[in-house]
This record gives C-alpha cells, structure tokens and sequence, in this order.
C-alpha cells in the first residue's frame, strides 16, 4: 500500500507542557573516555506520517520519563489526530503518547518535539550494603516476566555463576562478567532483540543485540536475588567512547530513527539503583573488531558497570506488560520502539520507513 503526502490544508491541534531542570552542574572527569559531568542538551523531534486506509490506526509512542539523571524541560506534539493525549496510566508507569485516527483520514501525521538535559550516571558502590530488605517497589523487579522469567532451571545457573560471591554486589559483579564473557553481539538480529533470556540460556544462544544482552543480565540477577530491570531508549548524539555508542555530525545533528538501544539497572542496597550496560561492551567490541584483552574493552568493562553515558534518553523500564489505551494485540514485550495497529494488524516498529516515522536529535550548546 502507498502512504499518502500529508495535506497542506490539514487542521493541527496540540498541547505542551514543561517542567524546570535541576540537574547538578559539574565538569569531573573520572573515566578514560573524558565523559565528564558536564550536562548535555538536546532538542528532538520525531515526526509520524501513517498509512491511509479504511480502518483505524492507532499509535503509541514512548516518551522520556524524568529522574535524578535526565529532565524533560518541555515537551509538545501537532497532529491531524482524531484524539491524542499523554498518559502513564499503565502498569509500569510508562509514560506515552496515543494518538488515533478514524478510518479514511484523509492524512495521518503526528509530530512529537521535546527538549532533554542530561548528564553522565554514576553510581557509589563504595556505599553498597548487604541488606537483602528491599522497598516494596524494588522487590517488584525480583519477580519473573515470560521474557525474564524466574525459575529452578535459572536460579540454579545463576547460583552456580556466583557460588564464590560473598555479597549482592559481588553477585551482580559476577553476572555481568559472565555475561560480557559469554554474549555477543550479532548483527543478524533485527532491531534491538526480543530479550527471551530462557530461550537464550537453556539453549545457549549467547548471540544477540541490547535487548537480549540486557535481558540474559537482568534475569540471572533476579534469580540470583538481585533486583534489576532493563531501560529502553534512544541514543541521541555523539558518543565519547565509540561512534558504535551513538553518532551525530559536526553540529551535533543525527538521524536516529534506529537508534533505540536497551540498558539496565541493578539494586544494591545503599547505593540505589545501580546503572549497567553489557550489552554496549559486545557492541563496541564486535564493531571494532576487538578482544576482550583489549585495553579499551577493558576499560569499558569496567566503565559500564555503575556508570552510563548520557548521550541516550532513558524511555521506560516495562516488560511483558498491557498499554493503555489496551490495543488489540497484548501484552506488549517491550515499549522502546513506537507501537501502532491499524485495526488488528500491527505495523512493523523495526522498519521506519515501512512504519512511517522519522526521528531527529539535535545537541544543544
């Protein structure tokens, strides 16, 4: 089917909102890469044009959610939408915007802009305790979902991994070794992954790309009785480590219509939540073509174990969950990529153009 240029004469309507950043201004360099704790701006603009048909389209697109780490300062969206509207009334708390069209529309756009400031995470793990009593909404991410499931087969495996580990962070210290030891990336994989880690473990299928990296690493820490939890987002500029981390040109502007990427998180009492990304170690390691005696994959490990670089956009933590409005087709695996069906039928979030979306980042000075 053919996908119709929108009409110049089509009525726009929309809604804005904002919210005051307090990051804290900082400029240490503590890390290889000169990363630093200076913050980071950026304006992004992602832009919808859905086919036009005799059914219904509707659309679900994920949205930043604000923490200690990255502030949405404002965020606004235009469109020939029957209705649209911003809402995190899901599960997961996920913040998204839905929009839907009649059938026939005549166009179906939508155009999403919001401003995001950010600065590098790090994480204290001189602070780390013992303590296995967690928060009631820690203990949330102890539980098992169908693509990070918790069982006898994995608690068993994740135990013999950390059979020489004296505390939880020790615990978690060995899971990401083996993890980065034993997944890899490969490029075969459309998108970012599905993230079956039983699947990937039992079968041992240790190739993959972020998601099923992250998701192999946040199950075997659940089984292990680590909490943890994927982040799904978007890179968004230039990266200090690698251009395999996220690429922009010489005035800050990237294409990034492709560039969702999945991270994790692992709690350890005393120092919170802990930021994690083996996933990237495989990534920068296979597209540089390096070993893991390396001195820069040595480097990075070490990096990527309680600390992120923020040229990426945190989105949602949500697994296996029910979006809100509830589409037709449930539970969602993952919310990185937007989501749409037309009627019953799910458009392909993997493919851009075949979906009918662009995204644009733009670094701020």
């Amino acid at each position: 089917m053919q996908r119709r240029t929108f009409l110049k004469g089509a009525a726009l309507v929309g809604t804005t909102m904002a919210v005051t950043p307090s990051i804290v201004l900082a400029d240490t360099k503590t890390n290889p890469f000169g990363i630093t704790k200076k913050p980071r701006k950026f304006s992004v603009t992602n832009s919808f044009e859905l086919e036009t048909n005799d059914q219904v389209a509707r659309l679900w697109v994920p949205l930043p959610l604000d923490s200690s780490y990255q502030k949405v300062l404002n965020i606004s969206y235009t469109g020939d939408f029957k209705e649209a509207f911003i809402s995190n009334d899901n599960a997961y708390d996920t913040k998204l915007l839905y929009a839907q069209w009649d059938k026939n529309s005549k166009s179906r756009k939508l155009e999403i802009k919001f401003d995001i400031i950010m600065q590098e995470r790090t994480a204290d793990l001189s602070k780390a305790t013992n303590n296995t009593n967690f928060p009631a909404d820690v203990k949330a991410f102890l539980k098992g979902t169908a693509h990070t499931p918790v069982n006898e087969k994995l608690t068993a495996f994740a135990n013999e991994i950390t059979k020489n580990s004296k505390t939880q962070l020790e615990k978690a210290q060995a899971i990401y070794d083996w993890t980065v030891n034993n997944m890899y990336r490969d490029e075969s994989v459309i998108g970012c992954g599905v993230g079956d880690a039983s699947k990937i473990i039992e079968q041992k299928l240790f190739g993959g790309k972020c998601t099923d990296v992250s998701s192999v690493f946040v199950a075997l820490l659940r089984n292990a009785g680590v909490p943890a939890r994927e982040l799904f987002g978007i890179r968004l500029g230039q990266s200090k480590i690698s251009n395999s981390c996220g690429k922009a040109d010489a005035n800050g502007f990237a294409k990034i219509s492709g560039g969702q990427h999945c991270r994790t998180e692992f709690y350890v009492d005393g120092a919170g939540w802990v930021p994690a990304d083996p996933a990237d170690v495989t990534k920068v390691r296979t597209q540089e073509k390096l070993t893991n005696d390396d001195k820069k994959i040595k480097d990075l490990r070490k990096y990527f174990f309680g600390n992120w670089e923020m040229n990426w956009a945190a989105f949602n933590y949500a697994r296996d969950f029910v979006l809100n409005p509830k589409p037709a087709q449930y539970p969602l695996n993952m919310l990185g990529y937007p989501y749409a069906e037309m009627d019953e039928d799910v458009l392909n979030y993997y493919s851009p153009k075949e979906f009918g979306y662009s995204y644009t980042s733009q670094e701020r000075a």
